[in-house]
């Protein structure tokens, strides 16, 4: 029996606004971040490097830009909240003759049994996810106890004057892009029941981090 979250406990406006904003972007989306994807690559690379198991789960698929680094071996499953990214997923597996599992899901309410996949993965996902925690929690389901949870994201400023001042900008910046630049992912990590191995400061002191994590025993 698949358990997925209540639906009674999501915020269906705020998962639909969020739909609505990147099936805005996702034409224009791989351009739009042409510059920064120089900097993520290397990011992406490390962090799939780190995956282990034959079942394996990303989350926030987006455009397919990590599935030059999927692990060929194992049995890959992908979900994306927007329709309009998935389609241009799709076409860039089948450019790179990748076989996987490819399909529409909410981060929230994620369509599948507990204990279902060995590590769940998920780059730049739980600043836009409207309920991070929610979003995280259900990795915790999904993932088999003491599998991997792996995050590269980026997250609010530890410094008090660039904390403060990205939670100024934040509503502006979700309006734009659609995601918040404002979250503590580390933070929302924990309060979801993973237990959290190891954080990695990757640039901007700390701004964008590798985080490994466990699901619960």
């Amino acid at each position: 029996m698949i358990a997925t979250a209540p639906r009674s406990v999501i915020d269906e406006r705020a998962t639909a606004l969020t739909r609505a904003r990147y099936q805005r972007l996702s034409s224009i989306y791989d351009l739009m971040e042409g510059m920064a994807e120089g900097r993520y690559r290397p990011w992406r690379e490390k962090l799939w490097a780190l995956v282990n198991g034959k079942r394996i789960l990303e989350i926030g698929v987006g455009t397919g830009k990590n599935m030059p680094y999927w692990p060929r071996a194992a049995r890959m499953t992908a979900i994306d909240l927007t329709p309009g990214m998935l389609e241009i997923a799709r076409r860039r597996a089948q450019e790179l003759g990748l076989t996987s599992e490819l399909r529409l899901g909410d981060a929230q309410a994620l369509d599948f049994p507990d204990a279902s996949f060995d590590t769940a993965v998920a780059t730049f996902v739980f600043c836009s996810v409207p309920d991070p925690v929610l979003g995280l929690s259900e990795l915790n389901r999904v993932v088999k106890p003491g599998g991997q949870v792996l995050l590269l994201e980026h997250m609010r400023s530890a410094h008090r004057v660039l904390g403060a001042i990205m939670d100024f900008v934040n509503p502006a910046v979700v309006r734009l892009m659609g995601a918040n630049i404002n979250r503590r992912t580390v933070a929302n990590v924990w309060a979801s029941g993973l237990e959290v191995e190891r954080v990695e400061d990757l640039w901007l002191g700390g701004i964008f981090k590798l985080i490994v994590a466990k699901a619960g025993e």
